[in-house]
């Protein structure tokens, strides 16, 4: 079987192509994963408008200058090992090239996993770098791979961003504006931040987007993004950008005086993002998940955070897949015409916010 993946234009992000070569063959202490199943979300988008900022593209180097290809997070299964420690048939979770395979250089080998040590990838975040053993993983459950897929390293972002402004307390304000409301990133995030007492969490939606947002139950109220004055402009608040609008965010820092942190995630709105110079208020600040990750593994210990990640986890996700008003629906796309075709749709931003997109390239 050939190996197939979608490489992206770096500098046109609209533009893919599909290329297919031979298999490269392992050398010792390799090993071949077929990649079975993965998502595409709003979030693998920000990977790849932050591609050159954030080094995204350094993971899955393509060898062709000016195209890239986008990582993403999904299950495989190992086909061939030259690993002692790794045996075919594994199944794991990762991140993984939009492709059908991906060779792995298993090292610091654990019960739970272990990290692609490959000398390209020496430099890159280690959260990026991890493969976890499904079968000695907290987080899976085998009848909801789809929902861990789509949501858990959103999820886990959300996680980070409440517990950072909670460990900041909430830099002094009780309101706190997400915009790209109805993106998982966004109500993942809105989902903790209700479990805290005294905080209003109002969600900045396009008007097709607020009867979904509304439905989830997460947001004290939720607002079209022209109806910013219905916000008293001396409010202490906090802006959560999870859109990269560069004009909403304008607006935002002109309007509220009291405006105490401004803190940008993604960029799910591609054709619109732009620089945070020269605004009125705070430096827009760009989240780094990861950071915050190694400052509570500081202060509680890896085991304890990892402990109540799960926690929050399960909770979110018993939520979100409610038999009687899911907040999700899985939509399945296979082959790669289909993953081409879907990559366009969610850069698009088209679609039902309530859908979740499963690919796979295997015919």
């Amino acid at each position: 079987m050939s190996t197939t993946t979608l490489l992206v234009r770096q500098d046109r992000l609209g533009e893919s192509r599909l290329r297919s070569t031979d298999p490269q063959p392992l050398a010792d202490g390799q090993v071949r994963v077929r990649i079975d199943r993965f998502a595409l979300t709003s979030n693998n988008i920000t990977y790849a408008a932050f591609g050159d900022a954030m080094n995204y593209w350094k993971f899955f180097p393509t060898g062709e200058d000016g195209w890239g290809i986008v990582p993403v997070w999904g299950f495989g299964t190992v086909v061939q090992s030259l690993h002692p420690g790794v045996a075919v048939g594994e199944h794991l979770y990762g991140y993984w090239p939009m492709g059908n395979e991906a060779v792995l250089q298993p090292a610091r080998l654990s019960s739970s996993g272990f990290s692609d040590a490959a000398p390209h990838r020496a430099e890159l975040h280690a959260v990026y770098n991890q493969y976890l053993r499904c079968n000695a993983d907290p987080f899976y459950t085998p009848d909801t791979q789809d929902v861990q897929a789509l949501l858990r390293p959103l999820f886990v972002t959300s996680w980070l961003i409440d517990d950072f402004l909670a460990d900041n307390d909430f830099f002094g304000a009780t309101t706190m504006l997400l915009s790209s409301a109805s993106s998982k990133t966004a109500y993942g995030t809105a989902f903790q931040l209700a479990q805290r007492p005294g905080i209003e969490v109002v969600g900045l939606t396009s008007a097709a987007n607020r009867a979904f947002c509304e439905s989830l139950g997460c947001y004290t109220r939720v607002l079209a993004y022209e109806e910013l004055d219905r916000i008293a402009a001396d409010t202490p608040c906090v802006y959560i950008d999870f859109a990269g609008n560069a004009d909403l965010r304008k607006r935002v820092h002109t309007r509220f005086s009291q405006l105490r942190y401004s803190c940008s995630i993604g960029g799910t709105h591609v054709e619109q993002l732009g620089g945070a110079k020269d605004l009125p208020g705070p430096r827009a600040t760009l989240f780094f998940a990861p950071a915050q990750i190694k400052k509570r593994q500081g202060d509680w210990g890896p085991q304890e955070l990892g402990k109540r990640l799960v926690q929050a986890w399960h909770a979110f996700r018993e939520k979100v897949s409610r038999p009687d008003a899911p907040w999700l629906r899985v939509e399945e796309h296979r082959g790669a015409q289909a993953v081409q075709a879907a990559y366009a749709q969610v850069l698009g931003g088209r679609g039902d916010p309530r859908a979740g997109h499963m690919l796979s390239l295997l015919d």
